[in-house]
């Protein structure tokens, strides 16, 4: 896995700090997510919360599990878009 950038950060209601990041893994690119600097492996990018709970409408993360606000999944998922249409343009040239 290799590390492209942050997408957001946001303070748990733990007090731990979960970052959003875009990673390049398997010759595409996906999010990854860091809870205080660790990797928790999970889905590559947000799922859908059903039911949604508030305003938390997404998740990403296996143990332990951070809800996203649907704003911040649109955000995860247009940047792992953007970079992997990119990376689709890089392979044509």
């Amino acid at each position: 896995m290799i590390f492209k950038k942050i997408i957001l950060s946001k303070i748990l209601s733990n007090g731990l700090k979960a970052t959003f990041s875009v990673v390049k893994k398997e010759g595409a690119f996906q999010a990854a997510l860091y809870v205080d600097g660790r990797y928790i492996p999970g889905p590559p990018l947000p799922v859908p919360l059903d039911p949604a709970k508030e305003d938390v409408t997404h998740w990403m993360g296996n143990r332990p599990s951070v809800g996203l606000t649907t704003e911040e999944a649109e955000k995860i998922f247009k940047e792992v878009k953007l970079e992997n249409s990119v990376l689709a343009h890089r392979n044509l040239l």
